[in-house]
């Protein structure tokens, strides 16, 4: 059935960071969206599109002080490491062993996992992520609690089973086969499931052996329509120490290309470190970056240099990601919020427009769904987030004093949080509402929906 919501509605019809935010950025002061069977039909001023409505459909007001955007896309998350978000001390590689491989040890366990997917789903969903490229362990069981959960909800949704067969406890070590056969069983029982896609995951090089790397290529060539996930550059150390363990490349994003694992739908963490060749071959091959900065700066990893990855003689898709668990905000605008100042330490001034971009259509780019999420149209999938723009006293103060929208945006991501996020919409449907008592129930998936 046709719903509709109305309020300050912003989107993107294309790239700013190619062509400007004067030609794709649309800001619409009094909006209507429009939904049915999980797509978006109208969206447009409200005087114009209230009257092209059928008679009789319901519409949802959130008033001049609210923000409707496209969800947020989450590009780099690990959904595992959600019981030790916040841990204390050490650098990327002594963090791992201290903290993430212990607890990722526990998803053995279906029924932790589960328990942990939920939690994990609902925080997404509180702060207004509708859309994650996401890691599960090397468990294959983490990932059906994953995409179960998800399924429930409506989500669209990207994860898989992380490949490890070296360098960490043998009770998460796979084989180069064993990781090759059960991720292909995953892929056959999720991939293109309702809203579900999957994520082939190699942890990152220095957990691989050159056969599982070799085999995970041959899996990507195998399903070229799904997605590859990992890691790289994110610390000097691990920098030099994949140089150690892979003399015969020529760099970090050397393993990957030999192997065929540089190509479209392939997200890489972090990629602080990458040289200026290595940046040509992620340009090359259509790979992505996602940026964590919360996680980078947690970890003293360094600040990602946004402006080189989009320089425009050869730009590099570039999407946002929480990166939890070292990750320290399931907050989209936290995320932002450190993203304005990575690039302050690479003097470069990100401004808002293009901050929402990346949290928006440019996550959908970098994960290639920008033809189905990240933005508001006809025809789009109906994943929405409404922000309240007086969310807390001050910001409601400082509201005050901004003179214009762009202004009123930066506040936004430099003094908000999860409570911003008053209402998260999934295939058209209100999953979470900021002002209910209780959590919503996720409503039944439509037959359209299940089948998509």
């Amino acid at each position: 059935m046709l719903a509709a919501i109305r309020g300050p509605v912003l989107t993107y019809t294309g790239d700013p960071f190619e062509d400007g935010l004067e030609r794709t950025m649309v800001y619409e002061p009094d909006a209507i969206v429009a939904m049915d069977e999980g797509v978006i039909t109208h969206f447009g001023p409200a005087a114009q599109i209230k009257d092209v409505l059928p008679a009789g459909t319901e519409i949802r007001s959130y008033g001049s002080d609210a923000l409707i955007s496209a969800g947020f896309v989450d590009c780099h998350v690990h959904f595992p490491q959600t019981p030790m978000i916040a841990s204390y001390g050490d650098q990327l590689l002594e963090w791992l062993n201290a903290y993430t491989f212990p607890v990722e040890q526990k998803f053995s366990d279906k029924a932790f996992a589960s328990s942990v997917a939920k939690v994990f789903l609902r925080e997404s969903l509180r702060n207004g992520i509708t859309s994650a490229c996401v890691f599960c362990t090397v468990y294959p069981q983490s990932v059906d609690a994953l995409f179960e959960e998800a399924e429930r909800l409506g989500m669209r949704l990207a994860a898989g089973k992380v490949m490890m067969d070296c360098n960490a406890p043998g009770a998460l070590l796979d084989t180069a086969q064993s990781g090759y056969d059960e991720s292909k069983r995953l892929i056959g029982k999720w991939h293109g499931r309702g809203r579900l896609l999957y994520a082939i995951t190699p942890r990152f090089a220095g957990t691989s052996s050159r056969a599982q790397l070799e085999a995970t290529g041959t899996l990507c060539n195998e399903h070229p329509d799904c997605f590859m996930q990992t890691h790289v550059s994110e610390n000097k150390s691990e920098v030099a120490w994949i140089g150690e363990l892979f003399p015969e490349r020529k760099g970090y994003l050397d393993v990957y290309d030999h192997y065929s694992l540089c190509r479209p739908r392939a997200i890489f963490g972090h990629g602080i470190y990458l040289t200026e060749p290595e940046m040509q071959v992620m340009h090359r091959t259509g790979s992505a970056i996602a940026h964590c900065p919360t996680s980078n700066f947690f970890l003293g990893s360094g600040a990602f240099d946004l402006a080189r990855a989009v320089r425009a003689d050869r730009r590099v898709r570039v999407g946002l990601g929480t990166d939890l668990g070292a990750g320290t905000s399931f907050s989209m605008l936290a995320t932002l919020n450190e993203a304005y100042k990575a690039g302050q330490l690479n003097n470069y001034a990100l401004s808002a427009g293009h901050a929402y971009y990346l949290a928006t259509r440019g996550g959908a780019r970098a994960m290639y769904l920008d033809d189905r999420i990240g933005s508001i149209a006809p025809g789009m999938e109906a994943d929405l987030v409404v922000l309240d723009m007086k969310s807390t006293p001050l910001i409601d103060y400082r509201m005050q004093f901004a003179k214009t929208f762009e202004e009123a945006l930066f506040i936004q991501m430099m003094l908000g949080d999860d409570r911003a996020v008053q209402a998260t919409y999934v295939g058209g449907k209100l999953v979470y509402a900021r002002d209910t008592a209780t959590p919503l129930a996720p409503p039944p998936l439509s037959a359209s929906a299940a089948s998509a």
